[in-house]
């Protein structure tokens, strides 16, 4: 294999002029044709990689996600994805399985892999992850949780929670069952729960009522098929899409009929709402353009340019066929 030793030798000049016209130093004209020569002849090929860790530009971004089966993360990787090579990046995606002592492995791992920037997708948020983060010393962007002190991109989820409420009222429905998940994920566990609570509690003669679940589809289905016999809701209001589609399913083995029976809605905006029978309300989030967002802001933190601390996406109130006005028996 032919090295930058071979080349300055043959050249007659120091290893330091070869490395200095490598990196579009300043060399003479005779020089670089001299170099440039016994460059062709020899078939060299530059170890870009080397060169851009010397250099402390690698070209590569680091990701982390919660775990692998999530819809919404998928599709802000794939505007990750895009907007990355678009840009000229590698993407090192490394997968947390909702660990948090993984979720500190990976900032370390990614750390030492000299990546010129870090996305995480956040979950919760504890001192220690802010304390892991700083010690990186490295641009960093959380998706999805504001932080102090670390810049972030996160959804209007207190909004998406008004909006549902909004809507249900609106259709004359008084009595809900709100189905969430724990309040350790700030912004899927309080913000969309607190935004619809504060909304229809302003409305006299509202009753309501909250379980709480899990992400996973499964637990909501089993702990579905135990609350719905029980309550005595018209509206039933699920912290994801995936909750909403447990609920479904359980409904209809127990032999309820959605929306005659109760209203149902979720939130995410995820495909599987419109390959259901009904078609689930939701509020639609736009997780492609988040992933582009994120890389065009951590880019611009790595070239230390200016950047809003916050910054916030909207969502939209999609209307289906799960939901409709309360009749009164």
């Amino acid at each position: 294999m032919v090295t930058i030793n071979d080349i300055a030798r043959k050249a007659g000049v120091a290893k330091s002029t070869v490395s200095r016209y490598l990196n579009n130093g300043s060399v003479s004209l005779e020089t670089r044709n001299k170099i440039e020569e016994i460059i062709r002849e020899t078939g060299y090929t530059p170890n870009n990689f080397a060169r851009s860790l010397k250099a402390q530009k690698t070209n590569m971004i680091g990701v982390i996600i919660p775990r692998l089966s999530s819809a919404s993360t998928n599709e802000v990787l794939s505007g990750i994805d895009e907007c990355s090579r678009q840009l000229g990046y590698q993407l090192i995606i490394t997968n947390s399985d909702q660990d948090s002592e993984r979720e500190f492995e990976n900032i370390q791992t990614l750390s030492k892999q000299k990546v010129e920037g870090i996305i995480m997708f956040a979950r919760e948020l504890t001192p220690e992850h802010i304390e892991a983060v700083k010690q990186t010393q490295t641009p960093f962007l959380f998706i999805g949780q504001r932080a102090e002190d670390i810049h972030s991109i996160i959804h209007q989820d207190y909004e998406a929670g008004e909006k549902i409420g909004k809507y249900a009222l609106e259709l004359g429905h008084r009595y809900f069952l709100f189905v969430g998940v724990p309040e350790k994920d700030r912004a899927v566990g309080v913000e969309r729960k607190q935004g619809f609570l504060d909304t229809v509690k302003a409305c006299h003669g509202i009753t309501i009522d909250t379980i709480e679940t899990n992400f996973s589809r499964s637990s909501a289905y089993q702990k579905a098929l135990k609350f719905l016999p029980e309550t005595m809701a018209t509206y039933i209001v699920c912290a994801t899409d995936n909750i909403a589609v447990a609920v479904l399913k359980a409904s209809k083995e127990l032999g309820y009929s959605v929306p005659e029976d109760f209203s149902l809605s979720g939130f995410g905006g995820y495909e599987a709402t419109a390959y259901v029978s009904p078609t689930i309300t939701t509020v639609s989030y736009p997780y492609r353009e988040m992933g582009l967002e994120s890389v065009d802001k951590l880019v611009k933190l790595i070239n230390k340019e200016e950047v809003p601390h916050v910054s916030e996406m909207k969502n939209e109130l999609v209307i289906n066929q799960s939901t409709t006005f309360f009749k009164k028996v």
